[in-house]
């Protein structure tokens, strides 16, 4: 991504992008009704990217918004419980405009709702990793947002932006694109100062860089977030490998018209920013001893099958972290299973297609993937 990209080049590059909007994009303040027509730039040009092979996950904002007006809450500021009905209220208007204008591009959505602890703890993050691919694959736009009709204030995200880096970390998406009522990062609130610089490129966060982030669009009047929640976003989505792009989202086609943007640089990439996870684990949950055929499997790549495990030590859950070893105890490998130790004993030894029969459900063939694998 050189400095002089324009947005549309941007987007292009990698293989998924997470595309968050916020509520200003989405509902008329002044109406409380979806802005249908923007939603439909919005889709055509998702449809276009996958039209390239690109995978694109929606986290949209606005089913508060939508639900407050049905209901008749006028307050400024509502409580959580009113929040949340609000949210009940909302959603299923939200999810029915972008059905509406995914539908008009040929493509199907589906609804996806989130609390922190869903990418937070590890069982649940793979369980939504899991769905957020199958609906990839089967031509799915996933529309994620907050599971705010249930989230307490002690498990809630509390902005969308945050939520759309934990999303992006857990599609594996190499960009997320924030789109805003501001163009990017500025030295200062531009709204405030007109001489305030745009920052066209931001190399590394720090505290300076933290300091310029301000406040919410007051004149917005629909959303919670500023740009302190988006740098937050972009620290999050950077310990990722994952870059994050900060644009003015009022266009007609807002992942296709240039206009100037903010560029925040991961410090890694997306594949060896998980696989150092894995790697820098302090003290794996458990470990699984291979056959010397499994060895070679792994060396060559392939991923760990459960007829290779010949012995299986410590009581972890599906998630953990483990080290794997070679018949002589020497650690080559760590990784992420995708069964618990109890299961794995049962599965042991036995092919893939025994999975099933064995346990009464399967997690798919592979007791660790090996994109969920880091050679040690």
């Amino acid at each position: 991504m050189s400095d002089s990209a324009k947005l549309p080049q941007v987007l292009r590059q990698g293989a998924r992008l997470t595309v968050k909007v916020g509520s200003a994009l989405v509902v008329d303040a002044q109406t409380g009704r979806t802005r249908d027509d923007w939603m439909a730039g919005l889709a055509a040009d998702v449809a276009a990217l996958r039209a390239q092979g690109k995978a694109v996950v929606l986290v949209s904002s606005g089913a508060v918004a939508l639900g407050r007006r049905y209901l008749g809450l006028t307050r400024a500021k509502l409580k959580l419980d009113e929040k949340q009905a609000a949210a009940a209220a909302g959603q299923p208007k939200l999810m029915s405009a972008w059905e509406a204008a995914f539908a008009g591009v040929g493509l199907k959505t589906a609804q996806v709702l989130l609390t922190r602890e869903d990418t937070e703890k590890r069982r649940r993050w793979l369980n939504a990793r899991a769905t957020v691919d199958t609906l990839l694959g089967l031509g799915c736009v996933p529309i994620v947002n907050e599971n705010d009709t249930l989230a307490t204030e002690e498990i809630r995200y509390g902005d969308n932006d945050r939520l759309a880096a934990r999303t992006a970390q857990l599609a594996r998406a190499e960009t997320l694109l924030l789109l805003s009522d501001i163009d990017g990062l500025y030295t200062e609130d531009p709204r405030r100062n007109p001489a305030a610089r745009h920052m066209a490129v931001v190399e590394k966060l720090d505290a300076q860089i933290e300091a310029m982030a301000g406040g919410a669009n007051a004149e917005a009047g629909v959303g919670t977030g500023g740009m302190a929640t988006k740098i937050a976003a972009a620290r999050i989505a950077g310990s990722a490998g994952c870059a994050t792009l900060i644009a003015f989202g009022d266009v007609a086609r807002p992942l296709s018209e240039d206009r100037r943007f903010t560029l925040i640089r991961p410090q890694s990439t997306t594949a060896a920013a998980y696989k150092a996870w894995i790697a820098g684990t302090v003290a794996p949950a458990g470990h699984l001893t291979l056959d010397e055929g499994a060895v070679r499997a792994l060396k060559t790549g392939k991923s760990l099958l459960p007829s290779g495990i010949v012995e299986v030590a410590g009581g972890f859950e599906k998630g953990d972290s483990v080290s794997i070893l070679t018949p002589t105890g020497a650690e080559i490998a760590r990784g992420v299973v995708t069964y618990s130790a109890d299961a794995i004993r049962l599965i042991r030894g036995r092919t893939s297609k025994d999975i099933e029969a064995i346990l009464g459900y399967t997690s798919g063939d592979e007791v660790i993937h090996r994109d969920d694998m880091v050679l040690m």
